[in-house]
């Protein structure tokens, strides 16, 4: 048969590369659920009253070429210059071993948080080595995996300061050292006013130790000062309070650390050791406490535990999804940290070891004070006289013209007040930079390097004690060493790039080779956020263009771009509901109806904005319990601030009653948040700000293609209706009113380029399809697994949305079979678990996404029946019921090689149904110990002697 032009389908990236099933596969498993078309599905899934009117529509969906070439355009609008304005952000220089195997490699950027630690060995003892190398620079006993910039982590200290400090005098006073970089100052102003904290910002000799709670101060100063805070620490002591350092990481290295003054908390940025400034992130902030405030730090701690056989492996520690334990009780709402950034910050110092970050940081300095001698020389006031890496430059009237005579000489310095200049040097700053910074200045210099070192460090502050003593730090020195060390580590992973991670509310979907390209590109990758506007026309032309695409998404009017997290967009999202409320003289609400189904993290941020949490009961079939709503909206109807709801909801169902709540709360003078982490079943088929939204947070790192790297980066704009646009975020760089809740304008824009390719490559009605995907393919494993296990909740036409609630209870009630043998069986097939135990306990939540293709679903699907049949087994007294498959998951190479005593064989415990053959995945460990990990709780990498014993 002659091919015909009209036979051929377009090639297109939406219905080849990101959507999984094909038509016919498409239209087989419509068949299973019961439909002949997807749109009579979508009909009967999605409730007409809430449908969008108008289809998306941006134009046509551009091929993989031709958006590569379009971002290359918008990209090359961007100036890169060798920016020396610090403030937090410096260059740097990724080792090319990180770039390729860390950064750019899917192995690590498409893993998820490792809450199933035995498949995620690899990255815990990455962040491992993060928490070692932090503790070891900071002298503090223990740190966390991360948080997410400086500033949040300097405003999560302040939080923390006050949640764990004895005085009582002083609870609403907290001190802020005026050298303090300034978007650090406004971010913690922002957080301590719903708190009720009073900030003091001044010069440290102004202290009054017994007027605060705790204090922070910058180390060294944003401006060069560097100083020992020892006596205004020891002075805060006395009175009981608590002291905070923010620490340059790389000035660590030669400087007295901040456990050395005593301090209680140390935060900082590790952007410098390795990770692109990105016009602002991500980048990975640290967090570092003594031993005694370790169960108050908020964020994610990795720890050191043992497994089945006693062998060593590592857990997530203390708080795990603390929030969905304690939710407004929680120490914060930090959900998302930045994993791989933390990753990349951790295998530089891996890279290179004490030794090496030691030379980079005299190095540094040693520029720095060659600089400063050149200045001087010419006559120029340079302040201060000791200094690590940055120095401020007085130049009275003559401000402006050395801005802009550097700006020519491919240089951009820091405008400070208005007649001085400062300069931050860094790794990647050349004798020719040195040179084009004295031009500037009308200086015609060659730097020559003295024999004798020129150096303008405190003597008494130069660091003694040693850092970065464990063997992981001296042992990788040789490329095929180091590349061999990643690898090994990454095997130990289960990431997307080796199986369908089917978690619930978490939407792991494909993150395209394509959309992540330009991330690593100069024009994105190596802006500083403070650059003139002129150099950042690329990022606004993208920011611009992804907003209004979302905003017809959303059917909201404006977004902010500032939220570096979901959890940062929740409370963005609250925030900007209580500005509009006292705006209108009405700041006294403060009431939040939040149904008891909802993340945990919501909760969490409503206490953060200071309000009440007012929980909504759920009815029998899993929705907000209108009654109960409708009864509290009225009892706070003076104080109701708002309500917070997930839709659809977080049991997977498109609750019909929607727009009724919304109209509750609107009649009763409160703002509606719709959290935005289950869009990946709206978009292009309904929007939240049609169904009674006024704002919303996204999730880009979800349903917009921005990967999850291992727990970060994320991304959580937020949308909002018109009247609640002026109280938007804003921040001190873009000179506006309303303060900031990241550290950078844009959060973390450099990998923006992810989902603006997204959308672009997609186009309105790929991105529709892909929505009516993500439903089949939900309904289709609900289809095939509802007679093993009961699907907890649906709608009242029997349908799902994006993801469904597998009920494993009676597995339990019946055989003592729980959720957990369920989850550690599934990885003998290969695959991650789903949600585990949320919303509902014991049970099970499931997300597929549309771009799984039906073999994978299959194979989910063949596993879960194989465990089912296999828990079944065990009801009917046929295998032990405490020796059998399901209680002895996951299965080791070292089961199956070594002896065995179990009632069934190596192959059915190894290769069960799902699991490939020759490319079987095989966890590392067996299953680990909890309990024993937190009562015997490490946090910093072990001896090697442990390594050896393994080997």
């Amino acid at each position: 048969m002659a091919f015909k032009l009209t036979d051929y389908e377009a090639y297109d990236f939406a219905n080849r590369r990101h959507i999984g099933p094909t038509p016919k596969e498409m239209a087989d498993m419509l068949k299973v659920i019961g439909f002949k078309t997807l749109d009579e599905l979508i009909d009967a899934t999605v409730p007409p009253a809430i449908r969008q009117k108008e289809p998306l529509d941006w134009g046509d969906a551009l091929t993989e070429r031709d958006a590569l070439y379009h971002m290359r355009e918008v990209a090359g609008q961007n100036k890169v210059l060798t920016s020396l304005i610090g403030q937090g952000y410096y260059g740097t220089t990724t080792p090319a071993p990180i770039l390729r195997n860390i950064l750019e490699n899917p192995a690590w950027y498409t893993a998820y948080t490792p809450y199933q630690p035995e498949i995620s060995q690899g990255r815990l003892e990455a962040l491992l080595n993060f928490q070692t190398m932090v503790s070891d620079l900071t002298g503090m006993d223990i740190a966390n995996a991360s948080l997410l910039d400086e500033a949040t982590a300097a405003a999560e200290a302040m939080a923390m300061a006050k949640r764990a400090g004895k005085s009582k005098s002083n609870a609403s006073a907290f001190f802020v050292d005026q050298n303090c970089h300034p978007q650090t100052i406004e971010v913690i102003r922002t957080r301590a006013a719903p708190l009720g904290v009073d900030v003091t910002v001044a010069d440290p000799a102004e202290l009054e130790p017994g007027a605060y709670f705790g204090a922070i101060f910058q180390y060294p100063g944003t401006y060069g000062h560097v100083r020992d805070f020892s006596a205004e620490i020891a002075a805060l002591h006395e009175h009981k309070g608590l002291a905070i350092v923010a620490a340059d990481i790389l000035s660590l290295a030669l400087l007295k650390s901040p456990g050395e003054m005593g301090a209680d908390i140390a935060i900082g940025s590790t952007q410098r050791f390795g990770v692109p400034m990105g016009y602002g992130g991500p980048h990975a902030a640290y967090m570092a406490t003594t031993d005694k405030l370790k169960r108050a730090m908020p964020g994610r701690i990795i720890g050191v535990s043992i497994d089945d056989r006693g062998n060593k492996a590592y857990r997530l520690a203390l708080q795990t999804r603390e929030q969905h334990i304690r939710r407004e009780k929680a120490n914060s709402n930090v959900c998302t940290a930045q994993a791989l950034l933390a990753v990349m910050a951790s295998m530089y110092g891996v890279y290179h070891g004490p030794d090496g970050i030691k030379a980079i940081a005299q190095s540094v300095h040693r520029k720095a004070a060659r600089l400063a001698i050149g200045l001087e020389e010419a006559g120029f006031s340079v302040e201060p006289e000791v200094f690590f890496d940055t120095i401020t430059v007085e130049v009275g009237p003559l401000q402006e013209t050395v801005m802009q005579a550097a700006v020519q000489q491919g240089i951009n310095l820091r405008r400070v007040g208005t007649t001085k200049v400062g300069i931050s040097l860094d790794e990647q700053t050349r004798s020719e930079t040195l040179e084009a910074v004295w031009a500037a200045f009308g200086i015609s210099r060659k730097d020559i390097r003295p024999e004798v070192p020129p150096y303008r460090l405190p003597d008494a502050m130069l660091r003694e004690s040693a850092y970065m003593t464990h063997p992981i730090f001296h042992k990788n020195r040789a490329e095929a060493e180091m590349t061999r060390y990643m690898r090994r580590l990454a095997d130990r992973d289960l990431a997307l790039d080796r199986a369908m991670i089917p978690l619930g509310s978490c939407t792991m979907k494909l993150n395209a080779t394509v959309e992540m390209i330009p991330v690593t590109w100069p024009e994105f990758a190596n802006l500083h956020p403070f650059v003139p506007e002129d150099q950042a026309l690329g990022y606004k032309y993208m920011i611009d263009d992804l907003s209004d695409k979302l905003c017809q998404i959303t059917g909201y009017d404006a977004i902010s771009m500032q939220p570096n997290s979901g959890a940062q967009g929740e409370y963005a999202g609250l925030l900007t509901i209580r500005n509009y409320h006292a705006s209108k003289g009405q700041g006294h609400r403060n009431i939040c109806l939040i149904p008891t189904s909802a993340h945990g993290t919501n909760p969490a941020t409503a206490q953060m904005v200071g309000y009440k949490v007012v929980p909504v009961k759920s009815d029998d079939d899993g929705n907000i319990d209108v009654a109960d709503f409708r009864a509290k909206a009225e009892k706070h109807s003076k104080d109701l601030a708002g309500c917070m709801i997930t839709y659809p909801s977080t049991h997977g169902v498109f609750e019909e009653t929607v727009q009724e709540v919304c109209q509750i709360t609107h009649d009763h003078g409160g703002q509606v948040y719709i959290d935005g982490a289950n869009m990946n079943a709206m978009v292009g088929v309904s929007r939240p700000g049609d169904i009674g939204g006024d704002v919303s947070h996204l999730n880009l790192h979800k349903t917009f293609c921005i990967p999850h790297g291992g727990g970060g980066p994320g991304m959580g704009p937020i949308g909002v209706k018109s009247h609640l646009t002026d109280y938007l975020p804003g921040h001190p760089e873009l000179n506006q009113a309303i303060g900031p809740v990241s550290a950078a304008p844009y959060g973390s824009p450099s990998i923006l380029p992810v989902s603006w390719a997204y959308v672009l490559l997609m186009g309105g009605a790929g991105l529709t399809q892909a929505t009516k995907v993500a439903i089949l393919n939900a309904n289709y494993i609900a289809a095939r697994l509802k007679d093993a296990y009961p699907i907890l909740y649906t709608s009242s036409s029997g349908r799902i949305a994006h993801e469904c609630i597998l009920d494993t209870r009676p597995l339990s009630e019946q055989g003592n079979i729980t959720v957990d043998d369920v989850a550690k069986r599934l990885i003998d097939s290969g695959f991650h678990a789903p949600t585990m135990s949320w919303p509902v306990a014991g049970t099970l939540m499931v997300e597929p996404t549309e771009s799984e293709p039906k073999d994978e679903l299959d194979r989910f699907c063949d596993a879960m029946l194989s465990i089912r049949a296999e828990a079944q087994a065990v009801i009917d007294g046929k295998i032990d019921a405490d020796n059998n498959p399901l209680k002895n998951a996951p299965h080791t190479v070292r089961d199956l090689v070594g002896d065995w005593d179990r009632p069934y064989t190596r192959e059915q415990a190894c290769f069960p149904p799902g699991a490939l053959g020759v490319d079987k995945y095989w966890s590392p460990v067996n299953r680990v110990d909890n309990v024993y990990g937190d009562r015997n709780l490490v946090c910093t990498c072990p001896p090697m002697s442990d390594y050896e014993d393994e080997a």
